[in-house]
């Protein structure tokens, strides 16, 4: 009842049309959810997440839940995930992605699932690293471990998005170090990111995980632009 009281005087609206939720919607309505670009190419190895990084890097897996497109109900989501301190849209897509994962045997060796990094400085400002419930969702369905410490970025960056792909690459790795190495060691990672654009932050990322002895490599992201 107190939940419900709250409803009336709170009540919860779908983060992409602002219309209001109902009992059994959450986050997204259901008009809004079976919109979405649903990508579904964790059923093709061979997919446009995989080919972005043909020749970079060396992929077990890759993966996207969506595509985004500007002005739609993707960029909608991300922006109020990083932006608007609403957390709990990483563990909606995360619950999603993890249960799309786990029906996959090609995933089902992963051992371990790490987050893309973020700097303490920004860590603080937005109070969060907004792939964790993302990555803590998948690494549940999936049954391995969600690992946060071996993967650090050690100085804040000013925003990539102008910089091309060589330039962000190594600006991005310079500011990662690894740690806890043997934790790693001969495991298989899944490397989950907010958004894939030209690759290069999961290529900066993944250079450095293979630092490690004996590591495999894999890739999910929430969406990857069109």
């Amino acid at each position: 009842m107190f939940h419900d009281f709250i409803n009336i005087l709170y009540p919860s609206v779908c983060h992409i049309c602002s219309t209001e939720l109902l009992k059994n919607e959450n986050i997204i309505c259901t008009s809004c959810l079976h919109d979405l670009p649903v990508t579904n190419y964790q059923q093709d190895n061979d997919n446009p997440v995989k080919k972005v990084f043909y020749g970079r890097i060396k992929l077990e897996h890759a993966t996207a839940l969506l595509q985004f497109r500007k002005k739609a109900g993707v960029q909608q989501l991300i922006h109020d995930l990083k932006y608007r301190g609403h957390k709990e849209i990483g563990i909606f897509l995360g619950k999603w992605m993890g249960e799309e994962l786990a029906k996959n045997e090609i995933f089902q060796t992963v051992h371990m699932v790490i987050p893309v990094p973020l700097h303490q400085k920004k860590l603080k400002t937005r109070g969060y690293n907004q792939v964790e419930g993302f990555a803590r969702e998948i690494a549940k369905a999936l049954k391995a471990e969600y690992c946060d410490d071996i993967l650090l970025k050690t100085t804040a960056s000013t925003t990539q998005t102008l910089k091309n792909r060589i330039s962000r690459w190594g600006k991005i790795e310079e500011s990662l170090i690894i740690q806890k190495t043997q934790q790693a060691e001969n495991k298989h990672i899944l490397l989950t990111d907010d958004l894939i654009t030209t690759g290069a932050t999961i290529e900066a990322c993944a250079h450095k995980l293979y630092e490690i002895k004996g590591v495999k490599l894999s890739v999910a992201a929430m969406a990857i632009t069109s």
